[in-house]
């Protein structure tokens, strides 16, 4: 386990805390087998198109917080993130029984030339003030940039110092893009600063209540946990600060996605007591069996999660049982984060169909809690089959275009909505599901295998879309080896 300093301003970034990478290609397999043997080893790109910003990242963690506010210290363009996550907030609260999200409160210091040249420590501490005045929030978090960062202002201390002033948590995070290749870092930075500054010592345990680390997905935990005698309490989205402060009383942690929560599931358990769970997230049958019972053993409800295991078979299973034989042999293609993206492999094999490759934006070798049954690629290797085609790459679309031309598969899953785009321009159908809790348990199975055959049997839009679409890439790269530009190439060449 990764020990987690609450004390340091920043969280290590992941390349140095967990080892994790973003240039591989090859097979599944193969990867898992390099992390176990302790031969990972980064490949560097001669030419990379683009990368993720890890303060998209730790936006994405604080801004859906319902009583708190941010401001990011850098160039107003930077807060241009921020706002897709306040539409999402937004748009996803009736999903979360939230029918009135509070209003989001996200501001920006504005920096400019003359700022990069003489500071902007004076505008940051001006824009606290003005902030806490105006619509008197309960927390700031403070984000910095690549501008920030580059001057050196002194964001740790300027926030102390309005902490001291004002009265109320002022959170610095330190999230600038350099910092890190692996945009997860971002995550890990909001997580910090929230463990650091938000969470409180326990008062008393409240052995019922489990908390979620998870993006905004629909209320799935608190319908089944209700019928385990247990209380959901999701981390962040429309968590209120005290609601977040009190998460220390919980009886364990548990997560949607172990590339988010990893960081605040580990300090949660280490700073504070609070177990979590090192089974990967609830996907797919034998992954669903896993997560439960070790849920089970921790909150000393092993009988009641047996008969709600029984419960679900029955229900579900003849079901499953007709869409895989529906989707027998229907190929597909995977493109998204690292462990979400594992349980989509894992998903689309539990329903029959055959994995041509993924493309998936970083790998980590293990997860801060250190523990083996965490890592979910190696579930989709053991319990289903290898993935051909299997490139860790950092939103790298040039290499995801020359490859989906190449497998030309019969369906595209992908987790982010910019990625689609490519599926559509080939005549792939394309299935974006924003919803991470989809996929999630039984259920979870049958509806995704629904989705799955109305995107494959509906692709009158993107056979005709293909016809006309213009190609940004020229038939010149799609002849090349898709990893051209990756060090030493693919381990294996499957094409």
């Amino acid at each position: 386990m990764s020990d987690i300093n609450l004390k340091a301003a920043a969280s290590p970034v992941r390349e140095r805390r967990l080892g994790s990478i973003t240039g591989y290609a090859g097979t599944a397999r193969d990867l898992v087998q390099n992390v176990r043997k302790g031969c990972l080893k980064e490949k560097s790109r001669s030419f990379s198109q683009c990368l993720g910003c890890s303060t998209s990242n730790a936006a994405c963690t604080l801004i859906l917080i319902q009583d708190a506010a941010v401001i990011s210290h850098g160039p107003v363009g930077c807060a241009g993130c921020l706002h897709e996550f306040a539409f999402t907030y937004r748009v996803n609260g009736i999903h979360r029984n939230v029918d009135k999200p509070a209003q989001r409160r996200i501001f920006s210091t504005g920096i400019n030339e003359k700022d990069t040249i003489y500071g902007g420590a004076q505008k940051l501490a001006n824009a606290i003030r003005e902030v806490h005045r105006r619509v008197k929030p309960n927390a700031i978090f403070v984000i910095t940039t690549c501008a920030s960062g580059i001057i050196g202002d002194d964001v740790q201390g300027i926030s102390d110092e309005a902490e001291e002033e004002i009265g109320i948590p002022v959170v610095a995070v330190f999230c600038e893009g350099f910092r890190s290749k692996i945009w997860t870092s971002g995550f890990d930075a909001g997580y910090h600063g929230v463990a650091r500054k938000l969470i409180k010592k326990p008062q008393k345990k409240q052995e019922d209540l489990v908390n979620i680390i998870n993006f905004w997905g629909t209320d799935v935990f608190g319908e089944w946990f209700k019928r385990l005698g247990l209380r959901a309490n999701y981390l962040t989205p429309y968590a209120t600060v005290a609601q977040i402060g009190s998460s220390s009383e919980a009886a364990v942690t548990v997560q949607a996605c172990a590339t988010l929560g990893s960081y605040l599931g580990a300090a949660l358990e280490q700073e504070f007591g609070v177990p979590e769970i090192r089974e990967s997230a609830p996907y797919g049958i034998a992954q669903t069996e896993r997560w439960f019972r070790e849920l089970g053993q921790i909150t000393h409800r092993e009988e009641a999660v047996e008969l709600f295991l029984r419960e679900e078979r029955e229900k579900w299973l003849p079901e499953i049982e007709a869409l895989r034989e529906k989707l027998k042999g229907k190929t597909a293609y995977v493109t998204a984060g690292a462990s979400h993206g594992h349980s989509l492999l894992g998903l689309l094999q539990e329903l029959g169909m055959k994995p041509q490759g993924a493309a998936i934006f970083h790998h980590d070798p293990l997860y801060d809690h250190g523990a083996e049954n965490g890592d979910t690629l190696q579930h989709v290797v053991n319990d289903y089959d290898d993935v051909p085609n299997y490139c860790v790459c950092n939103k790298q679309e040039f290499e995801l275009a020359n490859v989906l031309n190449r497998v030309r598969p019969d369906i595209l899953f992908a987790r982010h909505g910019g990625m689609t785009l490519w599926g559509a321009k080939y005549g792939i159908p394309s299935l974006l599901i924003g919803d991470e809790h989809f996929g999630m348990g039984y259920e979870g199975i049958v509806k995704y295998g629904h989705r799955i055959l109305e995107t494959i049997e509906n692709d009158e839009f993107v056979k005709n879309l293909e016809k006309h679409a213009i190609n940004p890439y020229t038939d010149w790269w799609l002849k090349q080896d898709p990893y051209t530009y990756l060090e030493n190439g693919a381990n294996v060449k499957p094409y």
